[in-house]
């Protein structure tokens, strides 16, 4: 493996410059005024919306309202709470010990979805232990933008089904832990989530084309998730405004 095998990446056409537009965008968020007091207030709202909107990307047809007020009681919206609960405690493992750190999310995400055995293991398949080893080996080493290493853990988890019947929920918390470890995003303020729910109709086309391999396929992909990450930062800039108009 070469001293950063995501260092090509950034070579190929329009990822640095989807990079530098979401890392403008957070960068407005972390610049808020009401984070001086109101940081956690911000923070806990985002991770609510993300955690409804994951669990809406992975078909539920709950509502903000409803999961705020813990009516929806359906397993994949309790298994998003659960996620987006501990993803501050899982910041260190993810650092330190990625599998496990997955495992842990696939059994808070599924809880309700699948027998106790199989909760935290992936899907069975010699190619899906393959590329999360190699994923976990890539993440030792890359001194990537945290936005392009999120973009390919979300996309490996997705893209193999990993971590089925809740491996939209599993990689979406993964991409966001991976801005909080790296930096990017450190208190969790961004609903990234949100924002793939906004591109919830160019997901497929864009998935398709990082499952091909190609370097078209893998830009695409990329800037889809910058554009994610863009797009939640202007719902935690709405929550920043929000709080601060009581």
């Amino acid at each position: 493996m070469s001293p950063d095998p995501l260092a090509p990446l950034l070579e190929l056409p329009g990822v640095a410059e989807a990079v530098t537009a979401s890392r403008q965008a957070v960068d407005q968020v972390l610049g808020h005024r009401v984070l001086r007091r109101r940081s956690a207030d911000v923070s806990a709202e985002s991770l609510l919306r993300g955690a409804w909107a994951s669990a809406v990307l992975a078909g539920s047809p709950a509502g903000l309202a409803e999961v705020r007020a813990g009516t929806a009681t359906e397993p994949i919206v309790q298994g998003a709470l659960r996620v987006s609960t501990e993803l501050a405690a899982l910041a260190g493992p993810w650092t330190a010990a990625q599998r496990q750190a997955l495992a842990r999310l696939h059994a808070l995400a599924a809880t309700d979805l699948l027998p106790a055995e199989q909760l935290g293991r992936p899907r069975p398949d010699r190619e899906v232990a393959h590329r999360l080893d190699t994923l976990a080996e890539v993440l030792a080493v890359s001194k990537a933008p945290a936005v392009v290493v999120a973009a390919i853990v979300q996309g490996e988890v997705l893209g193999l089904d990993a971590f089925a019947p809740a491996s939209g929920v599993v990689a979406r918390a993964a991409a966001r832990l991976t801005l909080i470890e790296r930096g990017l995003d450190p208190k969790s303020l961004v609903a990234l989530e949100v924002g793939h729910l906004e591109l919830r109709d160019q997901e497929p086309a864009a998935l398709a084309g990082y499952r091909d391999g190609g370097p078209d396929g893998v830009v695409d992909w990329i800037r889809h998730c910058t554009a994610a990450l863009e797009l939640g930062a202007r719902e935690s800039l709405a929550i920043c405004e929000a709080i601060q108009r009581g």
